[in-house]
């Protein structure tokens, strides 16, 4: 062992969320017979991440019911938790990381797993107490104190997922919920204008006093926050802000190492980096997607981190497969469930099937005809229908889409006349 070095592990997975989880748990489901090491920078085994901001914040979910394996699996399936520790540094030439106390770990290959960190206001009093963000346990648990020693009103600052299932469980509990996005619509990003209009009036119906087009100028107060200040002079008096603006990729020490990559790690087909016998996988991993049309991205979801990890496990077990998997997620809010499959990016056309009003209905995205993707609200049939003809690029007439008598996948296999 070099000098200085205090361990070696045959595969080092950098990151205790989904896809550092899963990627330990497939290289022994391949047959991977050497040692495993997670390093997490947090203290509690692997745990599911999404419900933190719906099930777990309302109170409804005990935190020992996200663990994704009972904590002595990952003894029985020896894999090594080094938990509480961070990576500072990656010497890629030498095949070593030193983590935050100084200790150096040797590897044979690496797993940089470390998905990312909540995207923080810059505004001035940005830092003062109070002001919360939805990614960890702590966070959540922070936010929860909060609410018990009294606090009752929060201002939401981001109308991206994080943001309304935060407003929506935060309503459920009673609380006076203000929301400001700067943009004109909530999910500008991610979704067509039905789907925006459709949640805005969802939760201004629950009481929720959600403003578009509204700038945070600065957090008002000394040691604690009292207030948002906006960019038009006007201040929201409150108890806590809660901070949904996005993640910041944790790939910093990864990229001083040399590795290629921008907001994000660069990675082919296999998960693999610039570096030999490097692979990053999950939020921070950048990929040419094909249901991006080809475009490079990220993609921060579950569904991406563990179909990355098995990926990657595959090509170290000599067994290499591209990474082609169909995206999906998920949002729930109140008693609506969202469903997502697909890639709305560059849409040119939309299509309504069903009936907003009667809250289950889906937004099909089309993209020079053909279908890329499906929100589908309360609408569990289109998600799972709706699968194929994405992964065919399906070329269907609007009019068809939209006609609730024709069943998706009969459209998918060419079976109703247009």
């Amino acid at each position: 062992m070099p000098e200085g070095v205090s361990g070696h592990s045959d595969v080092l997975i950098v990151g205790g969320g989904h896809a550092g989880a899963n990627a330990a748990l497939s290289l022994r489901q391949q047959g991977f017979s050497g040692t495993v090491t997670i390093v997490g920078r947090e203290h509690e085994p692997p745990y599911e991440r999404p419900p933190l901001s719906k099930e777990y914040l309302a109170g409804d979910k005990a935190f020992e019911r996200l663990h994704l394996r009972p904590r002595e699996v990952w003894g029985e399936k020896d894999i090594d938790l080094r938990l509480g520790r961070t990576v500072v540094e990656v010497d890629a030439a030498a095949k070593t990381v030193t983590l935050d106390d100084g200790a150096r770990v040797g590897f044979g290959t690496l797993i940089w797993a470390a998905g990312g960190d909540a995207r923080r206001l810059v505004c001035e009093g940005a830092e003062l107490a109070g002001v919360h963000t939805v990614r960890h346990r702590a966070d959540v648990d922070g936010l929860m104190a909060a609410i018990e020693a009294g606090a009752r009103r929060v201002v939401i600052v981001g109308g991206g997922y994080i943001g309304l299932e935060a407003a929506a469980v935060l309503t459920k509990l009673g609380l006076s919920v203000t929301l400001l996005e700067a943009l004109p619509r909530v999910l500008a990003r991610v979704a067509g204008e039905e789907l925006s209009s459709f949640y805005e009036a969802e939760h201004r119906s629950r009481g929720v006093d959600l403003r578009t087009g509204a700038v945070v100028d600065r957090i008002e107060g000394r040691d604690t926050v009292t207030g948002v200040r906006l960019s038009d002079g006007s201040v929201l008096e409150c108890d806590i802000v809660v901070v949904g603006i996005g993640i910041v990729p944790s790939v910093g020490p990864l990229l001083e190492a040399g590795a290629a990559g921008g907001v994000g790690v660069d990675v082919d087909g296999e998960c693999r980096t610039s570096l030999p016998d490097v692979y990053a996988i999950g939020d921070c991993a950048a990929h040419a997607n094909s249901f991006a049309d080809g475009a490079v991205i990220r993609l921060e979801s579950v569904q991406n981190a563990n179909d990355m990890a098995v990926v990657a496990a595959k090509s170290i077990c000599g067994k290499p497969e591209e990474y082609t998997a169909t995206p999906w997620f998920w949002s729930n809010q109140y008693d609506l469930k969202l469903q997502t499959i697909g890639l709305s990016t560059g849409f040119d056309t939309t299509v309504v099937r069903g009936d907003p009003a009667q809250r289950s209905f889906s937004v099909i995205y089309l993209r020079n005809g053909r279908v890329i993707a499906l929100d589908c609200v309360n609408a569990v049939k289109d998600f799972v229908q709706g699968r194929k003809l994405i992964e065919k690029a399906s070329a269907v007439a609007p009019a068809l889409l939209a006609d609730t008598s024709s069943a998706l996948k009969d459209l998918a296999a060419g079976l109703v006349a247009p």
